[in-house]
């Protein structure tokens, strides 16, 4: 996989303020995109980075707070009216079919491409998408409303070939992709050869984890063990927990202890709340307990 990024394009809890835009990313593999919840002014922030907006074809809705979904109803039509044709899908809770469709119905609408809803289940991780390319999990996370976290997973499950071994046998080479695809084959003798004779594991598949709104929850850990990438909220410094704990969100320091048990390479803080002018005392605070920590300062982009 020579390409997977992330760009944030919204990182604020709530409300626009301080320039901060309500939560939205659009994630980028070689050629498939997907955006990760739809803030309002997510058009926007599309347009400012330079993202062509057709290019989404799958989009992950993690609850039904508004500053995590108010943005769709416009990006549905805009692409509507933008003469779209190409399957629309959207991984959601269940509510928002109906959201959507309400809206549609009063305004008349009928929309020129397919929009297909998939209702996310909250009992444990699942996985939603299988692409050539990736997986796609979803994974329940602990907030007021039922709300998903979402895995992004490399496919690099294709055997490497063994040269030095390979050359000990009479292989024709047309049988070479079904050794890289995990087959056992036969020599030009017709004796078979066994696959892990001549082959070696492929690369370690790249991760990425998006938690959305959650309180601090050890039992996610299990769901993001290892992953190359996480984005985790941090709407509260830890001088805030109580409110934190009221509104079942994290703190800075919260978010960094997650990050350091699930041992994961790369912590990305958001969701920021708006009584937080200057963000940098947030990524100081998580930096005591897990080193790896940038802000998911909206425009930014950032490779798996």
């Amino acid at each position: 996989m020579s390409r997977f990024n992330v760009t944030i394009l919204g990182s604020n809890s709530a409300i626009y303020n301080h320039g901060r835009h309500p939560t939205a990313q659009f994630v980028d593999f070689n050629t498939v995109h997907f955006l990760i919840d739809c803030g309002e002014g997510t058009q926007e922030r599309l347009l400012e980075n330079k993202i062509k907006w057709f290019k989404i074809d799958y989009i992950f809705i993690s609850h039904l707070h508004g500053d995590h979904y108010y943005g769709l109803i416009g990006l549905i039509t805009t692409f509507n009216l933008l003469k779209r044709k190409n399957k629309l899908t959207i991984f959601c809770p269940k509510d928002l079919r109906k959201i959507i469709d309400i809206q549609l119905k009063t305004a008349n609408t009928t929309l020129n491409y397919e929009l297909k809803f998939n209702a996310l289940k909250q009992d444990a991780k699942n996985l939603i998408l299988d692409l050539p390319e990736c997986l796609v999990y979803s994974f329940p996370l602990n907030h007021r409303i039922p709300t998903n976290g979402f895995l992004f997973q490399t496919k690099n499950d294709l055997r490497t070939l063994d040269l030095d071994k390979l050359n000990k046998y009479d292989i024709d080479k047309a049988f070479y992709k079904f050794l890289n695809e995990g087959n056992d084959v036969v020599d030009k003798q017709g004796k078979k050869i066994k696959n892990s004779s001549v082959t070696k594991k492929g690369k370690t598949p790249k991760t990425y984890a998006f938690c959305s709104d959650t309180v601090y929850d050890v039992s996610l850990v299990k769901h993001i063990k290892n992953v190359d990438l996480l984005y985790h909220e941090s709407t509260f410094l830890h001088r805030d927990k109580v409110r934190a704990q009221e509104t079942m969100h994290t703190t800075a320091l919260q978010a960094a202890q997650i990050a350091k048990k699930a041992k994961v390479k790369k912590l990305l803080l958001g969701h920021f709340s708006s009584r937080y002018y200057h963000l940098s005392e947030l990524e100081e605070e998580a930096k005591t307990v897990f080193e790896d920590v940038e802000l998911a300062l909206e425009g930014k982009r950032f490779s798996v």
